[in-house]
């Protein structure tokens, strides 16, 4: 009888484990982010709250995404502007966030991952986008103007204009993403990535990563 009730046991508690490696549900209305307590001793995984009281319309708004990027000084061609948390204090603990991705002609989102979420990205023009699988699966394909395309969180993946006139795109994510370019962590990391190791990972001959001296 005790073996026949060993699988049942084992569902329930597997039932307990999930519910409680969920995130918990807010306790109030709202949490707007109170950026003055972290000049203090508290910390916390995110934001603590301001008083109910001190709450504004204005701690729920933002115009940025409403103003084209700037593509000029990068030579990807792209950039992004974010809206997460940290620049609206009314979006803590509702764990969503937005970003907008302004491309030159024939511009480049980079390779990049995002640790903490998964991205929807709604085209506004016209892209080529991809990822890739940890298994080594490529999967790309175009996205026209008014379609969107879901990158799996943690993956690599990429944007591309794939025409002559600038463009845009909308990202829904998290409350925070996560965001790393490989050629930033790769590259510009500090202290610096050993050129041999670079060398290696790149399949690049060593000259390639750093000059060598002849």
């Amino acid at each position: 009888m005790a073996s026949k009730q060993l699988p049942a046991v084992l569902l329930a508690a597997c039932a307990v484990l999930l519910a409680l490696a969920s995130d918990p549900d807010m306790l109030q209305d709202l949490c707007v982010a109170d950026y003055k307590s972290l000049d203090g001793p508290l910390r916390l995984n995110g934001y603590p709250c301001k008083r109910p009281e001190s709450t504004m319309a204005n701690d729920f708004f933002s115009d940025v995404l409403s103003v084209p990027g700037n593509t000029g000084g990068n030579p990807s061609g792209s950039v992004v502007t974010t809206v997460t948390v940290d620049k609206v204090p009314g979006l803590n603990m509702l764990g969503v966030s937005m970003s907008r991705v302004d491309y030159a002609p024939w511009g480049v989102n980079p390779p990049h991952t995002h640790s903490r979420a998964s991205e929807l990205l709604f085209d506004l023009e016209g892209s080529d986008v991809g990822f890739f699988t940890s298994s080594g699966k490529f999967v790309a394909r175009t996205v026209c103007k008014g379609e969107m395309f879901v990158f799996p969180r943690g993956l690599v993946h990429f944007q591309r204009n794939n025409n002559g006139s600038p463009a845009a795109a909308i990202s829904a994510f998290n409350q925070l993403p996560g965001t790393q370019k490989l050629t930033e962590a790769l590259y510009t990391a500090s202290p610096p990535v050993p050129a041999d190791v670079l060398a290696w990972a790149l399949d690049l001959d060593g000259c390639m990563v750093e000059p060598c001296v002849i």
